[in-house]
């Protein structure tokens, strides 16, 4: 194990052989790094934290500290971060509170730009990009694949949907439909399909097609939300990825953007 002299490690931390841990990192009892973890320096792991293998932590970061919520009276809450993530510079990412399911999760392969900031019970999956600042209040759910844009605040309890793309200074107080391309312009709405985003993920022309037909419906008909989904799932040949769609409307209970 490579642990500059200057940094500070309980002895209750327990941390793979093929960590680096640069000068000036503080890591607090109960965390758990994996394999191939780089603290470069003036990083901040709290616990109870659990940190897969291969993830880079860049200066200044804070991650696993207590919960921004006036309910939170220290209970043992935890951080759960997964593997081949990569944090840049001022991120913090707090663990969860009691009252939200007491865990906060980051998956695998996701960037994790300067200054963003996740907070309390929100869940983050794999292949996610967050951009420069921006920020996820609690109990925020990412799918995976989705692009959040710099500057956007997400308010809590908002879903965003799978391989959604939200362009930056976007406000987001409702739910990010997946598949779609979200935007502040001339106010927040849906302008349609991701279909660049689809395309660099390997959907097949077939499937794009599907969900294309399905926002032509969902946005650019006049049906309402209830007669939409009720015309989409009388369409058999429709596929999974439309199924998703629905699902994920019904579901939601903030409202979606449309």
């Amino acid at each position: 194990m490579s642990v500059h002299p200057t940094a500070v490690v309980d002895p209750g931390a327990k941390i793979h052989p093929s960590c680096i841990v640069g000068p000036l990192c503080v890591i607090g009892a109960d965390v758990t790094l994996g394999p191939d973890c780089h603290l470069h320096s003036h990083v901040v792991i709290s616990g109870p934290t659990t940190i897969g293998a291969h993830n880079t932590f860049f200066p200044f970061c804070s991650v696993g500290c207590a919960p921004q919520d006036l309910t939170y009276a220290g209970e043992p809450t935890r951080l759960e971060i997964g593997d081949h993530n990569t944090i840049r510079e001022y991120v913090t990412i707090n663990r969860g509170t009691v009252k939200g399911g007491g865990i906060t999760r980051l998956g695998s392969h996701c960037l994790v730009m300067a200054y963003v900031h996740i907070a309390h019970d929100c869940s983050v999956a794999d292949h996610v990009i967050m951009a420069n600042a921006a920020t996820l209040g609690g109990h925020v759910t990412v799918g995976e694949w989705a692009q959040v844009g710099a500057l956007c605040p997400v308010h809590h309890f908002v879903r965003i949907g799978a391989y959604a793309f939200i362009g930056g200074g976007t406000t987001v107080t409702r739910d990010v439909l997946p598949f779609s391309k979200t935007a502040a312009e001339r106010g927040t709405r849906a302008y349609g399909l991701n279909a660049v985003g689809l395309e660099r993920r390997g959907f097949s022309k077939e499937r794009v097609r599907q969900i294309h037909h399905a926002y032509k419906v969902l946005l650019a008909s006049k049906l309402n939300t209830s007669q939409a989904l009720e015309k989409l799932r009388a369409d058999t040949g429709r596929g999974e990825d439309v199924d998703l769609l629905i699902e994920f409307i019904e579901a939601s209970e903030r409202g979606v953007i449309k």
